[in-house]
């Protein structure tokens, strides 16, 4: 009897050990009245990060608090809402997913009851390629990615502003890295949640790019009168230098890439492009680079085998 309690009390502890390794290092960052963000590593997916490279932030008000996006697992979107109402006393009311890449959006499960906002390209995006992402998550993070599920956002977020629990909240509809990018702006607090339009030190990804709309989306972020401003990637500011450093990343990808598909470069030759003095200090520059020459590559060398005739 001792050594089957023993034995019991052994499973016990080793069951709670393993789950204790898949705990995310969460740490609130408060950076404005009521706002928060969780900042991911500026790192690739891996099963030492368990998949949390991307910023969500929450906002509390006083009706409950709002999400901006749930991160890469159910763990983590367990985890995310536990702290959330552990630590600020409040129920979360709402979530908003700014676009349908997986470190975004696959905690959704955690929030599956309850309102989860998204533009409509974003769901689409969900429906179509959810099942593919999960599934390379999986192989990507291993075991954080246990018992997670696809769930789609369920509401349309509507373009324009709305006041919510004393915070007038302005829900903008962008694209370029995706077909639906949306961002955030709390006028009350000035913070804007631009998603992964913006990367700060950290090289832009690109499976759904379309550079040109991209960059027209920078352009208008920089119009807004925010106080801070929290990238996709990467730290948080007080300022719009994310905003110049992602657009000046942008312009050099399409440039090089532009040009050596006017050179007739192969995409082995364009991948081994060198890393100019600017960005030499943005994570995952080389390594993002091959992966947009394989993204982006292929179209433009096919514009370049165009028929005159039809180019025109």
């Amino acid at each position: 009897m001792r050594h089957w309690l023993w034995a019991v009390a052994s499973l016990v502890i080793s069951v709670e050990l393993a789950a204790a390794g898949f705990d995310y290092p969460l740490q609130p960052q408060q950076i404005a009245t009521d706002t928060f963000v969780l900042e991911g590593k500026t790192e690739d997916f891996s099963k030492d990060n368990g998949g949390f490279i991307v910023n969500s932030g929450y906002i509390v008000t006083q009706d409950g608090v709002v999400v901006i996006d749930t991160g890469a697992s159910r763990r983590f979107g367990e985890q995310q809402r536990a702290l959330i109402e552990k630590t600020t006393g409040k129920k979360v009311i709402r979530v908003y997913i700014t676009h349908h890449h997986p470190d975004h959006f696959l905690g959704n499960q955690a929030f599956s009851e309850l309102p989860i906002y998204a533009l409509p390209a974003t769901t689409q995006g969900v429906q179509r390629e959810g099942e593919m992402f999960s599934s390379n998550m999986y192989r990507l993070i291993g075991d954080w990615m246990r018992d997670t599920s696809v769930v789609a956002p369920n509401q349309v977020a509507q373009v324009g502003k709305e006041t919510l629990g004393g915070h007038e909240l302005e829900v903008l509809a962008f694209k370029g890295h995706t077909q639906g990018d949306l961002a955030i702006f709390d006028h009350t607090t000035g913070v804007l949640f631009a998603g992964d339009l913006v990367f700060n030190n950290r090289a832009a990804t690109t499976p759904h790019a379309e550079i040109i709309d991209w960059l027209a989306s920078l352009e208008q972020l920089l119009k807004l009168p925010f106080k801070v401003l929290v990238p996709g990637h990467g730290k948080i500011t007080q300022d719009a230098e994310p905003i110049a450093q992602t657009r000046a990343y942008l312009v050099w990808l399409q440039t090089i890439l532009q040009q050596a598909a006017a050179n007739g470069l192969d995409m082995n030759e364009v991948m081994a492009t060198p890393i100019p003095a600017d960005f030499k200090a943005v994570a995952l520059a080389q390594s993002e680079l091959r992966r947009s020459v394989a993204h982006l590559y292929p179209a433009l060398e096919t514009e370049q085998l165009k028929p005159a005739k039809q180019a025109e």
